[in-house]
């Protein structure tokens, strides 16, 4: 994800929950544009916009309640404004949507939303390193609840790098851990999939201590 796909992603994310949008129409949508890709990825971006206006003009028969065809619309419309640049890209609408869910969840349960979307578009070229990494932050905390990370839970890890006796771990979500690994650092390589135990984790979900367990 790049700082551009992010500000896309939390875009979105925000102007959904603003609009109360139901999380499950947008993960049918996803489902929809996954599908696609499997199908023809080449012309999988112009069937997943097809396929979002096809949803709003029949709506109102094929809504659940009486605010599915509002959920379309704003849906509709939040990918037209934001990922439409990456019609091409499905892969990259696909992992940007994919983070907007899980954005929806924690931008829902973290209360109100104080950022201005105008605001941010017009900031975005510009936003600050402090700014992305809160949100980063932010984002990986959101990670961290969808997770339910538990203490001695076994989780697969990527060894994203080995300095010395030192091993940097990617949990799921791109949460990333650096421990000593004294008795293994010199078995192991870059780019392996191992499994780690989790030994301690923070207040916020996030887990702060890992080892290596196979």
């Amino acid at each position: 994800m790049t700082e551009s796909h992010w500000q896309s992603a939390h875009a979105i994310a925000q102007t959904l929950v603003k609009q109360e949008t139901d999380v499950n129409e947008l993960g049918k949508t996803i489902a929809y544009l996954r599908s696609a890709i499997n199908l023809n990825q080449a012309e999988a971006g112009a069937r997943f916009f097809k396929y979002l206006k096809t949803l709003v003009n029949n709506g109102r028969t094929i809504g659940h309640s009486g605010r599915t065809l509002d959920y379309y619309r704003t849906i509709e419309k939040a990918c037209s404004d934001y990922l439409l640049s990456y019609q091409t890209k499905p892969a990259t609408m696909l992992h940007i949507l994919g983070w907007v869910a899980r954005l929806m969840r924690y931008y829902r349960e973290g209360g109100a939303i104080e950022e201005d979307l105008e605001a941010l578009a017009k900031r975005a070229p510009t936003i600050s390193p402090q700014v992305l990494e809160s949100e980063r932050q932010a984002e990986i905390q959101a990670v961290a609840q969808t997770q339910n990370f538990q203490l001695r839970q076994q989780v697969e890890a990527v060894i994203k790098t080995i300095k010395g006796k030192a091993v940097t771990y990617e949990l799921p979500g791109s949460i990333k851990l650096t421990v000593k690994e004294p008795k293994k650092y010199s078995d192991l390589e870059v780019g392996q999939v191992v499994t780690v135990e989790i030994l301690e984790i923070r207040e916020n979900g996030i887990p702060k201590k890992v080892q290596w367990v196979g």
